[in-house]
């Protein structure tokens, strides 16, 4: 079962200008994913889809696949990851004649993954034959059930009242394990991809890792969160 891991990397971003390219504990972020992918046993190729020629430039030197630059009709803000992906099979099979079957989707955003993470992953796709896709996802830090929205009364509503008469009173130890998706390691089928047109399908398998171990760059105070955390741990 062939499995690419697939880095999206466009140049632009909202939040942080040339986000890709800032480098944290020694790297940039689009150099930790190639480095998380090329450890990974279960990754066959690593292969970087960006509009960027500086992008290109760094990723090749770390040892990833750039065998196209992405139309900048899908480079925007607003354009989601379902038809980057498409592009990337479309030209795999026009270019090459075959396509893998597994793809891993490491965002440069999440800088922070151990060796064994993106393999374990894989693996949990490769055993539930009936699953379309497989997401990370962690515990919720903020649980719902302590969500409000406030009502046309002006008083507290809380959300998950369909679930419990009063949720913001149960114990911690009383509420359910609820997950979010972390955006940390995605694996779909291409066929999931290509024939269902999701990037998740209709069958979505969890592989669970710890909240903690969750970094996500969004904003500046995000990168130096990461610096100190990838300063404390080694990822090589």
């Amino acid at each position: 079962m062939s499995v690419l891991a697939l880095i999206p990397a466009r140049g632009g971003s909202k939040g942080i200008a040339g986000k890709n390219l800032r480098r944290i504990g020694g790297r940039s972020l689009v150099e930790w994913s190639i480095l998380h992918a090329r450890q990974a046993t279960s990754i066959d190729r690593v292969l970087v889809s960006t509009d960027s020629v500086e992008v290109r430039e760094q990723a090749l030197a770390a040892g990833a696949e750039v065998p196209f630059l992405r139309p900048t009709k899908l480079a925007g803000d607003e354009v989601l990851d379902h038809p980057v992906f498409v592009h990337a099979l479309n030209w795999l099979m026009a270019q090459e004649g075959e396509i893998p079957e597994l793809l891993v989707h490491l965002r440069p955003t999440a800088p922070y993954r151990l060796p064994g993470w993106i393999d374990a992953a894989v693996q949990t796709l490769r055993d539930n034959p009936t699953a379309d896709a497989v997401r990370s996802v962690s515990e919720v830090t903020q649980h719902p059930y302590r969500v409000f929205e406030i009502g046309e009364d002006g008083m507290l509503d809380p959300i998950m009242r369909h679930r419990h008469p009063n949720p913001a009173l149960l114990r911690r130890q009383e509420l359910p394990p609820l997950y979010l998706y972390n955006c940390v390691i995605d694996v779909t089928r291409a066929s999931t991809i290509l024939e269902k047109g999701s990037m998740t399908g209709d069958r979505l398998a969890p592989w669970v890792m710890p909240a903690e171990d969750v970094i996500d760059i969004d904003g500046p105070r995000d990168l130096a969160y990461a610096e100190w955390v990838i300063s404390q741990k080694d990822q090589t």
